[in-house]
């Protein structure tokens, strides 16, 4: 077995809340700075700018898992992670359904511009990216689960857009493939408060939006070879270990 380091948490400059600096070649060159070789991109509401990603980092050795940080209706923040690209595109085609058509204002929010491998514009999404599509937590997580995709709730310590935030707990009957926790909290300490958690594997991820956050908390992946199936393997298995806060 080896260990493979992970951060499966990073926005993109396609992100409203996403610094500008976060073009699909910084994210690569800060990542593999940092040692990191699982990459997960996850930008609100948007899969667009992970297959860029993808190729960007493939030719430095890092592995990237493309998806998107979903805001249910409940207002949760979620993580969705795919396979390959075509399946990824039918889930860009369900977010583009359920998000509600409510126009963006760079001025507050912040531009969300898809960009090219020469870090030129191709598009500029005009629907506000950060508002909670009008899927409830459980559509979302039957439909990721209905494309073979990791479901994983957000940060589901946090004190907005978590979890624990919107519910005030987190469901028994959750069909999650492992719980993000912030670096405000522990494994030990979320199966104290909710012991029917302890069977599952926890995730700590750095929410990346500027360049030097990338790699800041990270979680160590247990496996022969890194691919899509062996990171859902770890993750069922209990083979991951949270990295530093």
């Amino acid at each position: 077995m080896q260990q493979y380091r992970a951060d499966l948490h990073v926005h993109t400059l396609l992100s409203p809340c996403g610094d500008l600096e976060m073009s699909p070649a910084h994210i690569v060159e800060a990542a593999a700075r940092r040692n990191i070789n699982i990459l997960g991109i996850a930008d609100h509401n948007t899969t667009k700018h992970g297959p860029l990603i993808q190729k960007l980092a493939e030719k430095k050795g890092i592995f990237t898992l493309c998806g998107a940080e979903v805001t249910t209706k409940e207002e949760t923040h979620c993580l969705a992670f795919f396979e390959n690209n075509e399946i990824l595109g039918v889930f860009q085609q369900y977010l583009d359904a359920h998000l509600p058509d409510i126009k963006n204002d760079p001025k507050y929010f912040g531009y969300q511009v898809v960009i090219d491998e020469d870090e030129m514009i191709v598009e500029e999404v005009e629907k506000l990216l950060i508002s909670g599509i009008s899927q409830s937590l459980n559509q979302l997580e039957r439909k990721v689960h209905e494309l073979n995709g990791l479901f994983i709730p957000a940060h589901i310590d946090r004190a907005k857009y978590s979890l624990i935030s919107q519910l005030g707990f987190v469901p028994p009957d959750i069909n999650a493939d492992a719980f993000e926790i912030s670096k405000f909290t522990t494994r030990e300490e979320m199966v104290k408060k909710f012991p029917y958690l302890k069977d599952f594997s926890f995730i700590r991820s750095s929410d990346a939006h500027h360049p030097d956050q990338i790699g800041s908390s990270t979680t160590l992946f247990e496996m022969e070879e890194v691919s899509f199936d062996e990171i859902r393997r770890a993750l069922r298995e209990g083979k991951v270990v949270i990295g530093e806060k």
